[in-house]
């Protein structure tokens, strides 16, 4: 197994203070952050995929603000592969297929933002292209969503998204369990 890790769309917006504040943010941004510390130290490959808004009407992930902005906590560092995308699928309109398949990855491990939306898309498209995932439940963050007059919590929107996903499109674990996975 050759394994990459993919965290999509933790940036500043979904951060408290952002245009888009989600349920939870710090903390998978935290648990994200030791997912990356675990890839870095044995020195396997890692995605940081960045959206930017460019519909009309966006509210947030716009040019050129600060919201846009990879979160520090798992900012890259110079060297490491950078992939800006304009669609909740982080393949659609990206390199990100070419890059993974360049370097041999068959194993993504996933964290990030929104679990019901870019999560959820990037997750699925990357089984139906081919490759095995991991998905760090904790490691992501949503929040709560409307279908007509009723209102579902964040909690709920998370666990949905994540039980349809695991199983099939992927094994749904901690990210410290898929950090000591990558351990030496």
């Amino acid at each position: 197994m050759n394994p990459a890790l993919i965290i999509i769309d933790i940036q500043n917006d979904y951060f408290p203070g952002g245009r888009m504040e989600l349920e939870g943010s710090p903390e998978a941004g935290l648990q994200a952050a030791k997912l990356l510390e675990a890839f870095r130290a044995r020195g396997l490959p890692l995605v940081h995929v960045q959206h930017i808004s460019n519909r009309p009407g966006a509210g947030f992930f716009l040019p050129d603000t600060e919201g846009v902005n990879i979160h520090a906590e798992v900012a890259p560092r110079p060297g490491e592969t950078v992939v800006q995308k304009n669609f909740p699928n982080s393949f659609r309109g990206t390199a990100l297929l070419e890059h993974l398949r360049a370097l041999g990855v068959d194993h993504l491990v996933i964290a990030g933002m929104m679990t019901h939306m870019c999560v959820d898309a990037t997750t699925r498209a990357a089984f139906d292209l081919g490759f095995s995932c991991s998905l760090a439940h904790d490691a992501c963050a949503t929040r709560a969503i409307a279908f007509g007059e009723q209102r579902v919590p964040a909690a709920q929107v998370h666990a949905a998204f994540l039980a349809a996903l695991n199983g099939l499109y992927a094994k749904v674990q901690s990210a410290a369990a898929l950090a000591a996975q990558t351990a030496p």
